[in-house]
């Protein structure tokens, strides 16, 4: 697992800034947002690098082709959120809730989800690679047409999450719940599970436990 954190926090102090003061078209560096409510705010073609998010509430915002590098988000909650378009390059979620966000045509490289509240996400026709997803909660999420390299589930809990046209080829499942996923044989074919979850997917071919 070679996930790349964050980059080059410590070349600068970061300056103290409100979101809500952000005008779009704007290239934000180095700044660190803090303890701010600004929900249903509407954000677009905005870029921040090196900047950290703490404790801020961005419910059922809306941002659009936003770009996100270098970048910690530390106990945000982003429910409800929109994310169009939008790129993460190297970054965290620390002990966030992200619970029914919509990533569509997102493009996610190198980013963690550590501790993260995760259910009912929808990651639709998505780019991601070299990312982890951490003792974070997918439950229900739904994942479509999404294109995955080098993908880390680790104690997470994909309980009745549903995959359409999403391989899971050679990604591990044996350390998460998996109980009452959606997906096709072609999809789950080469994923790695424990014996019990091999049970678990029998309902594919038709086979009942007794």
């Amino acid at each position: 697992m070679n996930i790349l954190k964050p980059q080059n926090f410590n070349i600068q102090k970061l300056e103290n800034k409100n979101l809500i003061d952000i005008n779009e078209n704007e290239k934000i560096e180095f700044c660190n947002f803090e303890n701010e409510n600004c929900n249903d705010i509407n954000l677009y073609e905005t870029e921040f690098e090196h900047c950290e998010f703490k404790n801020i509430s961005m419910q059922k915002a809306s941002l659009e082709k936003m770009t996100f590098r270098d970048v910690v988000f530390e106990q945000c909650n982003f429910s409800n959120t929109e994310f169009t378009e939008t790129s993460f390059i190297r970054c965290e979620f620390n002990n966030c809730k992200i619970s029914g966000c919509n990533f569509v045509e997102n493009r996610l490289y190198n980013v963690a989800f550590l501790e993260t509240n995760a259910t009912y996400v929808g990651l639709s026709m998505a780019s991601i690679e070299n990312v982890l997803f951490r003792d974070t909660g997918l439950k229900n999420s739904y994942f479509q047409e999404i294109k995955m390299k080098n993908i880390y589930f680790d104690n997470t809990d994909l309980t009745q999450s549903r995959f359409f046209k999403t391989s899971l080829e050679n990604i591990d499942l044996s350390t998460s719940k998996i109980e009452g996923i959606a997906i096709s044989i072609e999809d789950i074919k080469g994923a790695i599970v424990d014996q019990f979850q091999a049970i678990d997917l029998l309902y594919l071919i038709g086979v009942k436990v007794k």
